[in-house]
């Protein structure tokens, strides 16, 4: 077996040694983009496993879609640098996966609309974060059409108005399990409390990737990410804290440490600020909680779009679903944009 190399390299020797020389007739841009943890530099000799191998992503103009297509499926070789070519796993039959497209075809497919022609703050909100990063990381190898890069640059990170009403739906979240975690707890609920915890946990740290204006991925790849954030570092050993407490004081106290510095975040970000910024107890309870509601009006008043200030604050798809089947399909996806629309024309 050839030893491991990561398949963003990989498929940069690929496209220089093979399908470059390949494609010379026809103006083109090829990147490793889409699906696999290689795309999103997580990769490693597991991942060679299943599904991994020399891929690309190749767009042309509409009329040399197919004789690019048949010039790559008679000229492709069996191998490159000890790696089969033509692979399958699981139900995907052998072949080459050297995909050829328009790059507005691949966009429609890969994210429900072509991010060609713009993106409206609906758009933004139905497209599953996983899919961005699908199209935004990777490598372009070539851009010989001149729009590849220009779209991964449009698409790199939400609009200023469609990040600060996520924000203000993303502390609406927090907010309304904050003071769960100490009443599960005190009725001898100790399981609930921890899972409130952990959920806390993930709210917290959607937070953090909003503020570093970062896509977070899939849940596999979720905490792999998370520790590249900028001030992770913060964050991280309350998290941990409070996730591997056995006891509620200590839940507490780490989840107090954590909520706190998420808000300084916030005031550190440069949206309208919060006042006394730390934890209270929740109303007559003896819960300490940040009382999040303040953080979703002041996310709210830096919000011009009056479209999205109506929406129910209910953030984008990622903020509201959870299932793998909606979050890996943009067709599926893109049938929740009814969430958004009956509100917009009311």
């Amino acid at each position: 077996m050839a030893a491991f190399i990561s398949g963003i390299e990989l498929n940069r020797g690929f496209y220089d040694d093979v399908v470059g020389p390949i494609l010379r007739p026809w103006r083109h841009s090829v990147g490793h983009l889409g699906w696999g943890s290689d795309v999103l530099g997580y990769d490693t000799e597991r991942s060679t496993d299943h599904g991994w191998g020399p891929r690309l992503e190749v767009f042309v103009d509409e009329a040399n879609v197919a004789p690019a297509r048949s010039a790559l499926d008679a000229q492709l070789p069996d191998e490159f640098a000890g790696y089969p070519v033509r692979f399958g796993w699981d139900d995907w039959p052998v072949r080459h996966h050297v995909e050829v497209s328009t790059l507005a075809a691949w966009l429609h497919a890969q994210l429900g609309h072509d991010a060609t022609a713009g993106m409206t703050a609906i758009d933004w909100l139905v497209i599953p974060q996983q899919k961005l990063l699908e199209v935004v990381r990777g490598a372009v190898y070539h851009d010989g059409l001149g729009t590849l890069a220009l779209v991964r640059a449009r698409l790199a990170y939400f609009p200023d108005d469609v990040w600060t009403w996520m924000l203000a739906c993303q502390w609406r979240r927090v907010s309304q399990e904050e003071p769960f975690v100490g009443r599960t707890a005190e009725v001898g609920d100790e399981l609930g409390s921890r899972v409130l915890a952990a959920r806390q946990a993930r709210e917290l740290m959607r937070l953090h990737f909003l503020y570093a204006h970062t896509y977070w991925p899939y849940a596999k790849w979720f905490g792999t990410a998370y520790r590249a954030l900028p001030r992770s570092d913060e964050l991280l050993p309350h998290l941990d804290d409070a996730t591997a407490a056995t006891d509620f004081i200590e839940r507490e106290k780490a989840l107090t440490r954590a909520y706190e510095t998420v808000a300084r975040m916030h005031n550190d970000s440069g949206l309208p600020p919060v006042d006394d910024p730390t934890v209270r107890p929740f109303y007559g309870r003896p819960f300490l909680v940040l009382a999040s509601e303040r953080f979703v009006d002041a996310c709210l008043a830096a919000v011009n779009d009056e479209a999205l200030r109506a929406l129910p604050r209910i953030g984008s798809i990622d903020q509201f679903v959870d299932s793998t089947d909606v979050l890996s399909y943009a067709q599926h996806a893109a049938r929740l944009r009814a969430a958004y629309e009956e509100h917009e024309h009311a």
